[in-house]
């Protein structure tokens, strides 16, 4: 039997109207490119400072994240500047008020600043508890003669409980 003109169109209609959803798998991948994009661009406001094996940090509660700047890490019987040796702590003139191979590499690195701000640049120094205060106060007092003034002493986030 044939089926009037209305009957194939309601037949049509009812069978295009009830079938199962396809996936559209170009909005899904626009979805998922887009979301790749904003976490590799909000991924890099994460800075963390590695903490050297040989210096255990002290604990601190610190609540400001650590802020990438030249690093000054006491190590041993060694004074490192960005990894890089430039005093042997055993060989210092504990009457010279600052230290001089710390000095001259901290000058070399402020020669190499475009612009240095009012408020002096930034260093950050990671040193031990074991370190004798006098001898940090020495690489403070170097870093504050060589224009290195936001001076930071890099420690350890306490873990808390609770």
């Amino acid at each position: 039997m044939k089926l009037s003109r209305k009957a194939r169109y309601r037949q049509r209609h009812y069978s295009r109207m009830h079938r199962a959803g396809g996936l559209n798998l170009v909005s899904l991948m626009d979805i998922f490119t887009i979301l790749v994009f904003f976490l590799m661009v909000n991924s890099s406001d994460v800075k963390v400072m590695e903490s050297p094996a040989n210096v255990t940090l002290p604990e601190s509660t610190a609540k400001q994240q650590a802020i990438e700047s030249l690093t000054v890490q006491v190590t041993g019987q060694s004074l490192l500047v960005q990894g890089r040796e430039v005093a042997r702590l055993d060989s210092l003139d504990a009457a010279a008020p600052v230290i001089a191979g710390l000095s001259e590499e901290l000058a070399y690195r402020r020669a190499q600043q475009s612009e240095i701000p009012v408020e002096g640049l930034q260093v950050t120094i990671l040193a031990g508890r074991e370190v004798e205060y006098r001898l940090l106060e020495k690489i403070m007092q170097t870093c504050v003669n060589e224009e290195f003034r936001q001076v930071r002493l890099a420690v350890e986030p306490e873990v808390r409980n609770g």
